[in-house]
């Protein structure tokens, strides 16, 4: 059997569609840092092929992952893509198997190369759509593979596809049935449920916006806001920008822990870094790229988590 691991965003789900078209077959499966280790452990089995795209490695995982890599690559095929900062004291040259990485593009763009003399060239623009999600249309690559198509419908498509994604956090099987329709190169605004997702999505992000200015709160160089009423990547950047802060945090409750979003657009800070070098001292797990990462704290350590973030501002600048 052939899996396909990959984050659930725009850029996961690109990238996995890429990798299915490449590979013909293969079941997918949608994870994230934390709990890529027990996916892994709990599915595939030994002789499996596995790919693995837009995940980053977790600090709390890394030595029980390697040695998961280490059996997988053992006795079937194994490739790692991904565009997350590596983890802390390892080099990703060190890890098993086939390892494709680079931060300087999403791993859409990198899934794409990797395959692609394995998909006729009008692919390009699967990629595309992933790269403008993630904020990361602006490699070489990325501005090439524009001139192949009209910028105006490449943004159209990847904005229906990024705003339907939103709209559908936890539907997984909705999920794989995007990825099968993208892997055969269809328009996102074809599949007529992901679109009217995006127009609902869009809808309720505008209210959301109108909510967080009411809710949101403000300390020191990091605002924030719990349990927004939408996607809490999309109110982290809102957070700072009504805010006009430093750091914009947002957070969902879910029983003990805080699962989080945080957003910056200070050259200065290095989000990826500092979650990481938190997560030595504190009960945080987090991680992601400078100016974009994610986290989760226990409830009760998340003042105590504000006021590292806040120690940490001031000691870079």
């Amino acid at each position: 059997m052939r899996w396909i691991f990959a984050h659930g965003d725009g850029d996961g789900v690109t990238s996995a569609a890429l990798a299915l078209a490449a590979v013909g077959e293969a079941e997918i499966f949608f994870t994230h840092p934390h709990g890529l280790y027990g996916d892994l452990r709990d599915n595939v089995k030994p002789g499996d092929d596995v790919i693995i795209v837009d995940i980053a490695l977790n600090e709390s995982h890394l030595e029980s992952l390697i040695d998961i890599f280490s059996s997988i690559s053992g006795k079937g095929e194994f490739i790692y893509i991904d565009h997350h900062p590596e983890p802390i004291g390892l080099g990703m040259d060190e890890l098993p198997g086939i390892v494709v990485h680079d931060i300087s593009a999403c791993a859409a763009e990198l899934t794409f190369r990797f395959f692609e003399d394995k998909l006729p060239w009008e692919y390009n623009r699967v990629a595309l759509y992933g790269a403008i999600a993630d904020y990361m249309a602006d490699t070489p690559f990325a501005r090439r593979a524009l001139e192949d198509w009209d910028m105006r419908l490449i943004y159209f498509e990847a904005g229906v596809l990024s705003q339907g994604l939103e709209g559908s956090r936890k539907m997984y099987d909705f999920k794989r049935h995007v990825v099968k329709h993208l892997s055969e190169n269809r328009l996102p605004s074809a599949l007529s449920e992901l679109l009217v997702r995006a127009l609902i999505e869009s809808v309720s992000e505008e209210e959301m916006i109108q909510e967080i200015k009411k809710s949101l709160k403000v300390k020191g160089n990091v605002a924030y806001v719990l349990n927004p009423s939408g996607s809490v990547s999309r109110a982290a950047t809102y957070v700072r920008a009504l805010a006009k802060t430093r750091i914009g945090l947002a957070g969902e409750v879910r029983k003990d822990t805080i699962i989080m979003s945080l957003r910056t657009n200070d050259e200065k800070i290095d989000l990826n870094l500092m979650l990481r070098e938190l997560s030595k001292e504190t009960p945080v797990e987090g991680g992601g790229h400078k100016r974009a990462a994610g986290a989760r704290v226990p409830v009760k350590y998340f003042e105590e988590f504000i006021d590292r973030l806040n120690e940490e501002v001031l000691r870079i600048t």
